[in-house]
């Protein structure tokens, strides 16, 4: 049985889109020595604020003071325990299974067919395999291949977001300065 203490939280915070931030973010867990189980940083709809989704677990650290600290980065607009609330929450991953037998290539179609995931590239010995669902389905998926033979495998890392009317997103324009008779004038672009 999970506890409340146990449980991974997934954090997610909205950025600048800035050379940096990354590393300030990291900086601040890596002071307070705490692992991020998972981190995925993109863009969002706009192209001055990106999105890093971070999942960490309960266990070592009180997530609501890790985004009480979050707030404290120059950089950082707004950041939320998404796990706290309705979400849907993703993870993918691409696996290089051998399937170099018919053996091993109908065990690997049977999987397919049983978890949400796909046939992506296939060739003589290996093939390339692609699940995108819920963390612990692909840690199952995951699972059931390695008796088959794992070759090479890649993860994203998760990606959550509130469902429904939850939504994460900001009016933040980004500040920018230019000399206007001499004078520092701030404007937003």
């Amino acid at each position: 049985m999970s506890t409340n203490a146990n449980k991974k939280h997934i954090i997610s915070a909205l950025v600048e889109n800035k050379p940096g931030v990354l590393n300030r973010l990291v900086s601040l867990f890596r002071r307070r020595n705490f692992n991020i189980d998972s981190l995925t940083v993109g863009r969002t709809h706009k192209p001055h604020v990106s999105r890093m989704t971070i999942v960490i677990d309960g266990q070592r650290l009180n997530p609501r003071q890790m985004v009480a600290n979050l707030y404290k980065l120059v950089n950082v607009i707004d950041a939320r325990m998404i796990s706290e609330d309705l979400h849907v929450e993703r993870d993918m991953a691409l696996v290089k299974v051998r399937t170099d037998d018919t053996e091993s290539f109908n065990a690997v179609t049977e999987l397919c067919e049983r978890f949400p995931a796909r046939i992506i590239d296939m060739g003589m010995q290996v093939a390339i395999v692609e699940i995108t669902a819920r963390t612990e389905l692909v840690e199952e998926f995951i699972n059931q291949l390695k008796p088959i033979g794992i070759v090479e495998l890649v993860r994203t890392g998760v990606v959550a977001m509130g469902r429904g009317v939850r939504t994460q997103d900001t009016e933040y324009e980004p500040a920018s300065i230019s000399m206007n008779g001499g004078e520092l004038e701030r404007y937003s672009v």
